[in-house]
């Protein structure tokens, strides 16, 4: 019913964007991804290949970006990102700095069968210095996981508070190997040593410290590793606020964690910024375009 319901919205005379929107944001990705198969043998023609037809602009990109599954839509965010006319390191650092292990591995699957490319090939040439090391380090997808051990915390805190003191070649690179390598458990006791040698917040050593998107790409790190709700509230707001509505990153995030954490990012951004997602959405964006992605972080709007 909805492949047929999508089929007339996109067929008239003039797209039902009402209609899209009420299907396609009111859906899982899994359900999508059947609707999907439903319009192809229904109509012998691709969902995707359509909407990017039918649409246009920022509206085209929500819609679009809501059929991949997640793997492919990551991938396919990096590949951009990568081999775009500019390159956008931020999204590098929002997408790696944030993922599994196995969604890492997935993302490098769907890569190489989306663009026939290798992940870690394209960041080895498309970027430089640590900022590419500590990229290619969290594109192997080999963090530990569930593993502490408190007898090693004080001594991979004290190679920190060395990187931030010494900031050698050999030093940055034994700071990246433990943020990128170390399980989260292990990580947050790290921190608090870290925090006990040097009497400052790690972030702040790193902030003070190293400058660049190998600053960024570090503190993202760490505060994916405090909580990823809270870093994806921050970042939001970021694109919302300091960077005039950058789209780009906002339809990013709402799309990816809408099936993840985008429940929690919505209660960290009113607790952190005092006015909520839905507010300043509904402030910045306008028309289809705004309908959607409200369809997609909202939830009751009367609770705003």
């Amino acid at each position: 019913m909805d492949a047929q319901l999508l089929g007339g919205a996109l067929q008239g005379i003039s797209c039902e964007k009402d209609a899209l929107i009420d299907i396609l944001t009111q859906r899982c990705n899994s359900q999508r991804l059947m609707i999907a198969e439903a319009y192809r043998d229904m109509y012998g023609r691709d969902l995707i290949t359509d909407l990017k037809e039918s649409l246009s602009h920022h509206f085209k990109e929500v819609m679009v970006g809501l059929m991949y599954p997640p793997a492919s839509y990551d991938a396919h965010e990096l590949w951009h990102a990568l081999k775009g006319v500019d390159m956008e390191e931020k999204c590098l650092i929002d997408i790696l700095a944030s993922r599994s292990n196995m969604e890492i591995f997935q993302i490098k699957e769907a890569y190489l069968m989306q663009y026939n490319n290798d992940l870690q090939q394209d960041i080895d040439s498309e970027t430089s210095g640590h900022f590419r090391d500590t990229l290619m380090n969290l594109a192997q997808g080999t963090r530990m996981e569930g593993y502490a051990d408190p007898s090693t915390a004080a001594q991979d805190a004290m190679i920190l508070w060395e990187a931030c003191q010494q900031k050698t070649a050999e030093h940055k690179n034994m700071l990246q190997m433990i943020l990128c390598n170390r399980s989260y458990q292990q990580l947050w006791m790290v921190f608090q040593e870290f925090q006990n040698i040097s009497g400052q917040d790690i972030v702040d050593a790193i902030n003070e410290c190293y400058d660049g998107y190998f600053q960024e790409l570090l503190v993202a790190i760490v505060l994916c590793v405090r909580d990823k709700p809270s870093y994806f509230a921050y970042r939001l707001y970021n694109a919302i606020h300091d960077l005039g509505f950058h789209n780009k990153t906002v339809i990013r995030i709402l799309i990816a964690r809408s099936e993840i954490d985008l429940m929690t990012i919505r209660q960290r951004y009113k607790e952190r910024y005092g006015k909520s997602l839905f507010h300043d959405i509904k402030h910045f964006a306008s028309g289809h375009y705004e309908s959607a992605l409200l369809a997609i972080s909202a939830g009751d709007a009367e609770e705003y």
